[in-house]
Formats: structure tokens, C-alpha cells, sequence
């Protein structure tokens, strides 16, 4: 117990000392990540191949249900998936595919949720999010090249512009 508290603890002071973070300061060393090549399955067992959404811009965020930045954002990326829809949003849980399906029925978002479980924290870290703080978004233009990263919950105000620029 005293594990969970701490790990709790320590993720939600990471994220909170990079919500503050500019985009631009996570945003160098971009580089090809193999994520395309990735297989991860949906919160029923489906699995879907990441190279599924390339040919279209795509933002991937990364969260998990017991992150509560990350459950107040979801409802901000899913408002701006509704008003983009030229642009696709996804969710990749790092949290298990139980504790996925009952946070949906709770609440449901219009995009696609993936399971990666606690593979995805090393997913980030390869995307460059090297405190594996969450939340995480990352941003790829239609040839699936990363583009911009946010660690933290994001700021619709600042972020938005960022989609917009995608759905022209």
C-alpha cells in the first residue's frame, strides 16, 4: 500500500513540475521513434496496429485512471477531437485494460483507448518524456512525424492552436 501511495505521489509531483513546461522545451531532439510499429490492444482485447492511423494527423496522449491531471484533461482532448475531426485523437492507457473499461463506462470519450499497460511508461521515455511523468500528449503530422510533445495536463488555450494547425 505504502507503494501505490508513493508511486501516486511521486507521478502527480512530476507531472505538476512539467505542466508549467513550455511546448518548446520538450520539443527538441525529435527523431524517428518506431511507435508506428507498435501493436497495442483496445480496453476488450482487440488489438490495433499504431501504422492504423498513419496518413492522418494524429495526437496520442498518454494517461492512466488513477492520474487525476489526466482525468481532467480527457474531457478538454475530447471536446477537441469532437470540433477536429479531420485530426485523430488517441488514449494509451498505461493502467490495465480492467481499470480502462470501468473508468469509460464512467466516462466515455469519442476517440480510440488503447492498452499498453507499463510498457508505456518506456513508450514515453523513447517519445522523450524522460520522467515518465503523466499525462503526455504527442503530436504527429500525417506522415507520423512527431511535431510537439506536452508533459502535463494540457491548457486547451495554448493547445488548440496546435490542432487547428492539423486540420488545415
Amino acid at each position: 500500500m505504502k507503494r501505490r501511495v508513493f508511486l501516486r505521489h511521486a507521478m502527480l509531483w512530476a507531472g505538476a513540475a512539467c505542466s508549467a513546461m513550455p511546448y518548446a522545451a520538450l520539443a527538441d531532439n525529435f527523431g524517428p521513434i518506431p511507435l508506428f510499429d507498435r501493436t497495442f490492444p483496445d480496453p476488450e482485447g482487440v488489438a490495433h496496429p499504431m501504422s492504423t492511423w498513419l496518413g492522418k494527423p494524429l495526437i496520442v496522449n498518454f494517461w492512466a485512471s488513477w492520474c487525476p491531471p489526466c482525468v481532467k484533461e480527457m474531457p478538454d482532448l475530447d471536446a477537441l477531437h469532437k470540433k477536429y475531426p479531420t485530426v485523430q485523437f488517441l488514449g494509451v492507457g498505461v493502467d490495465t485494460a480492467s481499470n480502462i473499461r470501468n473508468f469509460i463506462r464512467k466516462t466515455p470519450v469519442s476517440y480510440p483507448l488503447l492498452v499498453a499497460g507499463h510498457d508505456g511508461i518506456q513508450l514515453m521515455r523513447d517519445l522523450g518524456n524522460q520522467v515518465g511523468g503523466l499525462p503526455f500528449t504527442v503530436v504527429f503530422n500525417a506522415k507520423g512525424q512527431e511535431i510537439n510533445r506536452v508533459l502535463g495536463q494540457i491548457k486547451p488555450a495554448e493547445f488548440e492552436p496546435i490542432v487547428r494547425s492539423l486540420s488545415s
